[in-house]
């Protein structure tokens, strides 16, 4: 909740862009404001033009010199899925995080001007929070998160009864987890999981370039049967919080719990070294992966993402969810494993 003018500040908000010579001051601000996230972070300018190509616009507000807002923002131009101005594309969460409302609304004026003036489809605004009440949204997403105890057993008995057999049965199975220095097994992995659930798969230098940008933030965690890894997810640590946010298992993980004793080895790991809160991240209501986690004890919390439609008559629907999707979605499973990973970061740049 952004508050009014701080009393120390006494010229109103002037918009800059982000050069190369601002990040440092930039996640300073990041890790100071409240409504700022991960995702709000200036490593992701340097994610989303290398990895993508794509042009971006980190607007900040400031006055005196001292940051009062930023606003993150991309645009992804596809021939398929359409011409779109987002806050942030590849993140959960995004939009305006600022100290106060009148910095706040100047970039958010900022930003439907940037929209206006490259003739969009639609403005999109990924909040935590609503902002625009009049603006049409998708109420599709939920986020998931819950504070994390410093015994790692207290969080272990708040995971429900049958949740926590399943991490039980991996322990029994003889897994083990191990810290990865890169995302080569990780990557195999994940790129098996989403060829399975016909989805396509990103590029091995996006994974990359998130750990060149994000360091220490950004751990691979591998999950072994012997000498064999069997699942592996990828984190991301902002201040008291973990984040597990790609995952993926391959054929054994199912019977060996693999995938349940991950998650839980990323928690036991983050209250450990003094993470507080555990964010599993969105989920389409209606899916696998949201009664998944739900079945971990966490209540799911709807995520407020806002669309100013430029020249779109609607909101987009680009996702598996969508029936126009169906058959594309069988056709990919089919496809094999190579070609998929050969075609897929082609087609996963356009949708964000």
């Amino acid at each position: 909740m952004t508050l009014d003018r701080p009393p120390h500040v006494t010229a109103p908000p002037i918009v800059g862009l982000m050069g190369t010579g601002d990040a440092e001051r930039w996640d300073r601000f990041v890790q100071a404001c409240p409504d700022a996230t991960f995702f709000h972070r200036a490593g992701w300018k340097n994610v989303i033009e290398q990895a993508f190509g794509h042009p971006v616009w980190f607007l900040y507000a400031e006055s005196d010199g001292v940051l009062r807002g930023i606003l993150p923002l991309a645009q992804i131009r596809s021939p398929l899925f359409g011409n779109s101005l987002v806050s942030l594309p590849f993140c959960v969460y995004g939009g305006v995080a600022a100290l106060d409302a009148e910095a706040a609304a100047a970039l958010d004026a900022a930003a439907q001007a940037l929209a206006a003036r490259l003739g969009v489809d639609h403005l999109e605004y990924r909040n935590l929070a609503p902002r625009h009440a009049d603006w049409p949204r998708s109420d599709m997403y939920h986020t998931f998160r819950k504070p994390l105890s410093p015994e790692p057993d207290t969080n272990l008995l708040a995971i429900p009864r049958k949740q926590r057999a399943m991490v039980r049965k991996g322990a029994a199975a003889g897994l083990l987890s191990r810290f990865d220095d890169d995302t080569e097994r990780f990557y195999a992995l994940y790129a098996a999981s989403v060829h399975r659930l016909g989805t396509p798969v990103f590029s091995r230098r996006y994974f990359r370039l998130l750990q060149q940008e994000f360091g220490a933030d950004c751990e691979v965690l591998c999950i072994e049967h012997g000498a064999q890894a069997v699942s592996g997810v990828l984190s991301f640590r902002f201040r008291d919080e973990i984040l597990p946010y790609y995952g993926g298992g391959g054929q054994a993980a199912r019977a060996l719990a693999a995938n349940d004793y991950m998650y839980w080895e990323v928690m036991r790991h983050a209250c450990q070294r003094g993470s507080r809160v555990f964010d599993f991240g969105r989920s389409k209501a209606g899916t696998g992966s949201y009664d998944f986690k739900k079945n971990w004890g966490f209540t799911p919390q709807p995520l407020h993402y806002e669309y100013q439609l430029h020249r779109a008559r609607q909101v987009p629907a680009n996702h598996p969810l969508n029936p126009r999707y169906r058959l594309l979605i069988r056709a990919w499973q089919r496809l094999p494993l190579r070609l998929a990973n050969a075609l897929g970061p082609h087609i996963v740049r356009q949708l964000g």
